[in-house]
């Protein structure tokens, strides 16, 4: 728990205040930012860059404002303009495919203090419940594929099972993950649909 003292501090820019929220939040903001991205370098590039902003951005902290919140918001942006990126550079993207009130209401979504648990903290541990209900090959082929970011072939050959059976597999789990998670976070489509498509 990050306390009013610690805001404080990293409002006045107390480096050793940075290095404690380091400690504190580093390894949740990593496992949140894989929902969206499956390379590591990548995932380490954002959550460090999101300590850089809170640093510039740090007259916005406030002692009764929740900083994880704020952490959490900035990765969530980086990530969307990531994902958004890297779409708009494929040929078989359009912007009339997704519902962009969705992403809209994601942006507007800030810190909102005190203890409660923010829409991205529910959102992953919502993933990772849906994700503990596959059955257990759907689980494997998921987790390798999807989070550790592992090739099929890959993935083929430690299970020994065949590619067509990873890809039959994961279509499986990522449609079960799709309709679990739309039907309980319908303003996250946008993300969800990204996230497993």
């Amino acid at each position: 728990m990050i306390d009013r003292s610690l805001n404080t501090d990293l409002k006045t820019g107390n480096p050793s205040s940075y290095d404690k929220l380091y400690a504190l939040t580093s390894a949740r903001l990593k496992n949140y930012c894989k929902i969206f991205l499956n390379d590591h370098g990548l995932v380490e590039d954002v959550v460090q860059d999101a300590y850089v902003r809170l640093w510039e951005k740090r007259n916005l902290i406030k002692a009764d404002k929740s900083v994880e919140s704020l952490l959490f918001t900035i990765v969530r942006n980086q990530c969307l303009n990531h994902l958004r990126d890297q779409k708009l550079h494929q040929d078989s993207f359009s912007l009339e495919e997704y519902a962009w009130s969705d992403l809209q209401h994601l942006y507007q979504i800030d810190f909102t203090g005190g203890e409660e648990v923010t829409l991205e903290e529910q959102l992953y541990e919502s993933l990772k419940e849906a994700i503990e209900q596959l059955p257990e090959r759907q689980r494997q082929v998921l987790v390798k594929c999807k989070i550790e970011g592992r090739k099929q072939q890959d993935v083929a050959d430690e299970l020994d099972i065949s590619v067509k059976a990873v890809e039959k597999n994961l279509a499986k789990a990522k449609k079960h993950l799709r309709t679990n998670l739309v039907e309980r976070f319908p303003e996250l489509s946008f993300i969800i649909l990204l996230l497993l498509k």
